[in-house]
Parts: C-alpha cells; sequence; structure tokens
C-alpha cells in the first residue's frame, strides 16, 4: 500500500471491528451463572465520580484486539473497564469487540474470573509458546499496559491484584479485600451480601467513603423506601395506597 500525502487516518486503512471475528470459536458453550452475574455486578456498580456516563465503556467476554501486526490475535477479558473513551463506537454504535488501534484508548482495569483450566496462565505462570500470541499477562502488563489487572477466584474467595508499576506488574497487599484505584475515584472489593438471589462473596465497586456502590434496582428500593418514610411521617400508611 502506498503512503498517502496526508496519511490517511487509521479508520480507513486499518481493520475496524467490523472487519474482525467477533465470536468465540474456540469454545461453543455458553459461561456458568458466575461467570454470567458477577460481570453484571460489576458493571451495575462501576460508576467512577471523575468520568461522565458517555465517557466510560464497560464489556464483558468481548474480544479485545491489542496487535497491529498480528491483527487476529486477540484476547477475551471476562471484565474490562475504559475510561476517557467514548461509550458508543464512533458516538453511535454498539461494540462488536473493542480495537486497541481504532479505539487509541487501552483498559484502565481488567478482571479475570479464575477457571481450573485458566488459573496458570491468569497468573502469569505460563510461557508464551514460539509462533504462538503472547499470553494474557503478556498483553495486559507489557502490549496495553493496563494500569490495574484484578484476580478473583470463587472457588477458594481468594482476591489478587496487581498493579503496574514501571514496566511490570506488582502485587498489591491486600491485608483487607480492597484495592483503591485512584484514577477512577473507585475501589474494588470483596463484598458480602446476595446477589440475583445468591448469598455469597462478590466483588464490588465502592466510593471514597468506603461504601458500596448500589445497583439500578438497589437506588430503587431505597428512593420507595424513603419514600415510604416520607408518608408515614405525614400519617400516611403506604401500604393502604
Amino acid at each position: 500500500m502506498y503512503q498517502t500525502d496526508p496519511p490517511r487516518p487509521p479508520k480507513e486503512t486499518l481493520p475496524t471491528m467490523y472487519d474482525l471475528p467477533s465470536e468465540y470459536p474456540e469454545d461453543s458453550g455458553l459461561p456458568d451463572e458466575f461467570h454470567l452475574f458477577q460481570p453484571q455486578l460489576l458493571r451495575e456498580t462501576f460508576c467512577p465520580p471523575n468520568y461522565p456516563t458517555e465517557e466510560v465503556f464497560v464489556a464483558t467476554d468481548l474480544n479485545l484486539y491489542y496487535d497491529l501486526r498480528h491483527t487476529l490475535w486477540y484476547k477475551r477479558p471476562d471484565w474490562f473497564a475504559a475510561v476517557g473513551v467514548s461509550r458508543l463506537y464512533e458516538q453511535q454504535n454498539l461494540r462488536l469487540s473493542y480495537v486497541i488501534w481504532q479505539e487509541g484508548v487501552a483498559p484502565f482495569v481488567v478482571v479475570e474470573l479464575l477457571s481450573p483450566g485458566t488459573e496458570k496462565e491468569d497468573l502469569g505462570q505460563t510461557l508464551r509458546e514460539i509462533n504462538q500470541p503472547p499470553t494474557k499477562w503478556e498483553v495486559y502488563e507489557r502490549i496495553l499496559r493496563v494500569p490495574y489487572y484484578i484476580v478473583f477466584d470463587r472457588y477458594t474467595d481468594k482476591l489478587q491484584a496487581f498493579q503496574l508499576v514501571a514496566d511490570r506488574y506488582s502485587e498489591l497487599d491486600l491485608s483487607t479485600p480492597r484495592v483503591w484505584m485512584p484514577g477512577l475515584e473507585l475501589g474494588l472489593g470483596l463484598w458480602q451480601g446476595s446477589y440475583q438471589g445468591i448469598e455469597r462473596l462478590w466483588l464490588r465497586w465502592y466510593d471514597a467513603s468506603g461504601n458500596w456502590l448500589l445497583t439500578p434496582l438497589e437506588r430503587e428500593s431505597q428512593c420507595a423506601n424513603r419514600l415510604a418514610a416520607q408518608l408515614r411521617e405525614l400519617g400516611v400508611n403506604p401500604d393502604d395506597l
């Protein structure tokens, strides 16, 4: 391809999400319930106060293309968030995948939910095979340079967090299972509670005061309870309405 003067923009010359596969051909199965509910809870409680909603993109099990030299190479994080990027692709379309050379913004945080078959790769304990794509750890740490990488093992309820320091991940000391991220003005920690009718430890976002951020359903219930309390103060029984 001949270079033009001035050079044509990447969206005209390089593959976009419309050109790249969005399916996951290596695994025809569907996620188990935990891999459905946990990312959903993360999405519902991820509200960084220093970014408007339209500049926050959250994805679950979405192809993340990261290497322009190998345009078909991708990883598929269980959950990730990018900030300072349009919620919609080109401000108009839902994403089919996240193509780093088109977006220009790498994820700020990636969460992997450990499975027995992926544990070693998720924790950077596997070596890259010759002529094969890099491991997840290598992609997140060395190529995308994701500031925070979170790994949660639901079988042992162990939470591990890694922060990019210089050019390598450094494991954070979690004396309490919480990770504060100043760049987001949010923290991520383990919360004991009921979500989707299931009582267990869940990963959940919290604010600068240490309060767990509410899901839309919880906010709705909270508003209803406040209204009911106000009615009772006025001598009105809300159950009679």
